[in-house]
């Protein structure tokens, strides 16, 4: 099958388009090896004039953007990077892991009503503003304001309905044969689950692993109002830097969003062949 050449108008708007969502990444990227001079220079500078290092040295030794006569931060972004490491990690863990053996249950077992699955999506159809509140009471209540279990439960709680979702979808596709058939040879219906239907699922579980770690790696309000002084993650650690003598330091938090987007990028392209179909919630058939 010939690949169809695009039409010039079609060409014309793809561009368009892909100069839309590149040039952020590209002025993020040139921002973070600028020197203080060229962070909010007017005009604007496309490329730096002298390339340093310097902000991503700021992350961990705040003292050292002084070499430009600009005043430090208050502190280093290690806490954070390692808080939003933990948090993401361990809640994308537990919220695939709850999400599949939920889709199993919907779709296998028909656990719940027909109205479950959309009852389960309902908790995402509120803004984080709006339920945020209501949690910092509860985790005031139970003590778990300002750690890390209270952060994972959140984060959980936040995606759960998107893991069970996109993981429902891939279950249905995958007929029940196949693992009636493995029952018939004498296992169980757990292990018929385990050693059938999640490895023939793994591209999607790989999908909305990387999706799930993707809102919890960049979720902001709920780290705002949960967390003080003893939890830090990145996105709370990029509003941070804000000094009296210089003002925001534009060139600092881009090299945190740099540091931040590595670990999507490189997820993001060892697992593309799954991508499309993931993030379509399984709508593309294979």
């Amino acid at each position: 099958m010939h690949a169809k050449k695009l039409s010039f108008p079609l060409a014309v708007v793809m561009g368009a388009a892909l100069v839309l969502v590149l040039f952020p990444v590209f002025w993020i990227a040139m921002t973070s090896i600028k020197p203080p001079i060229d962070w909010n220079a007017s005009p604007a500078i496309w490329l730096p004039s002298e390339p340093t290092l310097i902000n991503f040295q700021t992350l961990f030794n705040p003292d050292a953007i002084r070499e430009y006569g600009v005043g430090g931060v208050s502190q280093a972004a290690t806490k954070s990077v390692i808080g939003s490491v933990l948090a993401s990690v361990v809640s994308t863990a537990l919220s695939v892991l709850i999400g599949l053996f939920s889709a199993i249950g919907i779709t296998r077992y028909g656990s719940g009503s027909k109205a479950t699955p959309l009852i389960i999506l309902s908790g995402r159809m509120f803004p984080p503003a709006a339920i945020a509140v209501p949690f910092v009471i509860i985790f005031s209540n139970v003590g778990l304001t300002d750690s890390y279990t209270g952060i994972i439960a959140i984060y959980v709680a936040a995606t759960l309905p998107f893991s069970t979702w996109m993981l429902k979808s891939f279950v249905e596709d995958l007929p029940r044969e196949i693992e009636e058939a493995a029952m018939i040879d004498g296992r169980s219906r757990l292990a018929a689950h385990l050693t059938v239907t999640i490895p023939l699922i793994r591209g999607g579980l790989f999908a909305t692993t990387l999706f799930i770690f993707i809102l919890n790696w960049s979720e902001f309000m709920f780290a705002l109002v949960l967390s003080y002084s003893n939890v830090s993650t990145i996105p709370v650690q990029l509003a941070k830097y804000v000094t009296a003598t210089a003002g925001t330091l534009y060139g600092v938090q881009a090299a945190l969003a740099v540091l931040a987007m590595v670990p999507l990028i490189l997820a993001g392209y060892l697992i593309q062949s799954h991508l499309a179909r993931g993030m379509t919630f399984g709508a593309i058939k294979k």
